[in-house]
C-alpha cells in the first residue's frame, strides 16, 4: 500500500474515534479554535465551543461557516470564570484548551490582562478537568516561550525566556499543566506552535498585514523590524497536531513543537508575498510596530523530530501554497480588515 493508502486508512481510523465523541474547545472563535473545530465537526464529533462573551452575541471565526448544526454547542463566557468552565467541561471526552490572549504589543499595555486569561484561565480548565475526569486534555502553548534563540532548531528541551509579558504568561500557564500532570497524574498534553498562519488570521499577525496592506492597493507598506526569522506553519497543519497529540497516549504528561523546521526572515516573507501577488513592495518601518529591542525574539526555528517520533507529524503544505489560500481568502473577506491602522 502507498502513502495515499496509508492516509485514506489514518482519515477512516480519525472518524471511528471522534464519531460522537463529546468535546470541548476553549478558545473555539479564534483563528485556531475556529479550523480546529470545524476539523472535529467533519470527524464527526459533538463539539461544544466556548467562545468569550460579548454584548454583540458575536462567536468570532465560527460565524463564517457554523450556520444550524445539531452537532454544535456553543457557550459564550469568560475562561477565568471556575464555575462556567466547569460547566463547560463537564461531560467531555477530550478538552482542546486554545483560550489565550496572544497579541504580544497588547500585553506590553495590559499585562494582568495575560495573566488572569493565560495563567488562572489556564488552572481553571485544569481543575475542571481533573474533578471530572476527563480522558485528554490538550493545552496550547507558544514558541514564544522560547525566546530567542540560544540554539538551532529550538527542540522541546530549549530553556523558556520570558521576553514579553505575553510569553511570560504563557510560561505560567505551561508550568501549571505540567504540575497538574506531575501532582495529579491529568492527562494533559501540552502543544508548542510555531506561528501558525493561514485563513481568518487577524491582521494583528504579520501575514495578514503584509497581505491586506497589498491588497488594498498600497505598495508602500508599514512593518516593524524586518530581521527576525521565523518558522510559519499553515493552520491545517496545526490542527492536524491537535488531533494527533489528543489521539497519542504517549503524549501525556509531555510538551512537543509543531513547526515546519524552516526559517525565513519578515524582509523575505515580504518579497514572496509581492511575488505571490505580483507586486514589487517597497517597506516603511513603523516604530510603534517594533518591539522594545531586549523583548524582540529574534529568530525561531523549529525543531519538530519529537512530533514525528511521538505521533507522526509533519507538516503538509509548503509556505508558497499555504499563503496563497491565505491570500485567496483575504481576497474575500478585506472588508473585515483594517489595512491603514496599526492593529495592536
Amino acid at each position: 500500500m502507498g502513502v495515499g493508502s496509508d492516509r485514506i486508512g489514518v482519515e477512516r481510523n480519525r472518524e471511528s474515534m471522534w464519531k460522537g465523541k463529546p468535546v470541548l474547545v476553549t478558545g473555539a472563535g479564534g483563528f485556531i479554535g475556529s479550523h480546529l473545530v470545524e476539523r472535529l465537526l467533519a470527524a464527526g464529533a459533538q463539539v461544544c465551543a466556548l467562545v468569550h462573551y460579548n454584548g454583540r452575541g458575536h462567536w468570532g471565526y465560527l460565524e463564517t461557516f457554523v450556520g444550524a448544526r445539531t452537532d454544535l454547542k456553543i457557550i459564550a463566557g469568560d475562561i477565568a470564570d471556575p464555575f462556567l468552565v466547569k460547566e463547560a467541561v463537564t461531560g467531555c471526552d477530550t478538552v482542546f484548551h486554545l483560550a489565550a490572549l496572544i497579541a504580544i504589543p497588547y500585553s506590553y499595555i495590559a499585562p494582568q490582562s495575560y495573566v488572569m486569561t493565560n495563567v488562572l484561565g489556564t488552572l481553571n480548565v485544569l481543575q475542571a478537568c481533573r474533578e471530572l475526569g476527563v480522558r485528554k486534555m490538550v493545552h496550547t502553548s507558544t514558541s514564544e516561550t522560547y525566546g530567542t534563540a540560544r540554539y538551532m532548531p529550538i527542540d522541546e528541551q530549549h530553556p523558556l525566556q520570558g521576553q514579553s509579558p505575553y510569553s511570560a504568561s504563557k510560561i505560567g500557564a505551561d508550568k501549571m499543566a505540567e504540575s497538574y500532570a506531575c501532582s495529579f497524574g491529568l492527562p494533559v498534553a501540552t502543544l508548542r506552535p510555531f506561528n501558525t498562519y493561514g485563513p481568518r488570521q487577524s491582521a494583528r499577525a504579520v501575514i495578514p498585514t503584509i497581505i491586506s496592506q497589498l491588497l488594498s492597493g498600497q505598495t508602500r507598506i508599514a512593518l516593524g523590524s524586518l530581521t527576525p526569522v521565523r518558522d510559519f506553519t499553515f493552520v491545517k497543519d496545526t490542527v492536524e497536531g491537535f488531533l494527533l497529540a489528543a489521539e497519542c497516549d504517549k503524549s501525556v504528561g509531555q510538551v512537543v513543537n509543531i513547526g515546519s523546521g524552516q526559517g525565513i526572515t519578515i524582509g523575505a516573507l515580504v518579497t514572496l508575498i509581492g511575488t505571490l501577488l505580483g507586486k514589487t513592495v517597497e517597506v516603511v518601518c513603523d516604530q510603534d510596530r517594533v518591539r522594545p529591542e531586549a523583548s524582540e525574539v529574534m529568530e525561531l526555528i523549529c525543531g519538530n523530530a519529537k512530533a514525528k517520533t511521538l505521533f507522526g507529524w509533519e507538516p503538509r503544505h509548503t509556505l508558497s501554497e499555504g499563503l496563497t489560500e491565505t491570500i485567496h481568502f483575504i481576497e474575500q473577506h478585506l472588508h473585515l480588515y483594517n489595512p491603514h491602522i496599526y492593529n495592536v
